[in-house]
């Protein structure tokens, strides 16, 4: 059925649930296509449930909870799983994202432009702690790399795509908030059509959930797993080139400066470079016969 699902994961969000829960009723009020309000309380534990029951009786707004809490992805996948309409829309409950815009986003899924539309957090008010930032731009650099897209926002959580396409990864997408990045990866390694757009990223209310140092990690692992998936050759040749190289550099070094011929090394790391690149090359050959 040709509409929007707006799919908001909930987790220990009193402060600021039913500030944006107006905020979306106020902003579908004004649109022309079909939609509902998808929120998902991932087991909360401050009055978060109680706010939820409350907005329940009063609008037409589906809830769905977690007994405990299960991650943002898996939030975002039960959402997915109980939309009803054809296209997908994600957001956030802690007053980052310019909700107000989702119409003029949807409005390019509707119409076929893209398969999917990320808000990408460049504008002018962009309120990303600081301690964020160098982690963002690496994690940025190395999914551009491995990608071979120019990413401008590899996990903004202010995005909208087919809901048949997300079923489609359902068993990639993780549990945690790498469940953005890993759909961004996905759909880019994929040639699916992905536009971004500007928007600003407010200061947010209430306690961020994210760690900065495990989740970062996190996403390090989770982009270089998702390119082995769909691109291994990305990994493997890059690994396979430096191992050469080094082996190469130990050969010229060991008859320069120690008089031998072969030494050890040289032989481990060569051998070790042409392994590698023969794996990467089975990898390659199994992931183009799953396509």
């Amino acid at each position: 059925m040709k509409g929007i699902s707006l799919i908001i994961p909930v987790y220990n969000e009193e402060n600021s649930l039913e500030e944006t829960i107006d905020r979306c009723f106020k902003m579908f009020s004004n649109v022309s296509f079909d939609n509902e309000i998808i929120i998902v309380n991932d087991g909360s534990t401050d009055r978060t449930s109680l706010i939820l029951e409350r907005i329940k009786e009063q609008n037409n707004i589906k809830i769905i909870c977690n007994e405990k809490n299960k991650g943002y992805g898996a939030s975002l996948k039960k959402g997915i799983k109980n939309a009803i309409y054809e296209y997908i829309f994600i957001s956030d409950c802690d007053g980052t994202y310019p909700i107000e815009k989702l119409p003029e986003f949807s409005e390019e899924l509707l119409n076929g432009k893209c398969d999917m539309i990320v808000g990408a957090r460049r504008g002018s008010n962009v309120a990303i702690p600081l301690v964020r930032r160098p982690a963002k731009k690496f994690i940025g650099m190395l999914a551009n790399y491995l990608s071979g897209h120019k990413i401008p926002d590899v996990n903004s959580g202010f995005r909208g795509f087919k809901k048949e396409i997300a079923e489609k990864y359902f068993n990639i997408l993780p549990d945690g908030f790498s469940f953005t990045t890993t759909i961004t990866l996905a759909m880019l390694t994929n040639d699916y059509s992905v536009k971004y757009i500007d928007i600003e990223y407010f200061k947010r209310k209430g306690v961020s959930k994210i760690h900065p140092i495990r989740d970062t990690s996190n996403f390090i692992r989770l982009i270089i797993r998702t390119i082995l998936y769909f691109d291994p050759l990305k990994i493997f040749l890059p690994v396979s080139g430096i191992l050469f190289f080094a082996g190469i550099g130990t050969f010229l070094y060991s008859i320069f400066f120690m008089e031998k011929v072969f030494e050890d090394t040289t032989v481990i790391l060569v051998m070790a470079a042409f392994q590698i690149f023969a794996i990467g090359l089975i990898a390659d050959l199994i992931e183009k016969r799953m396509k």
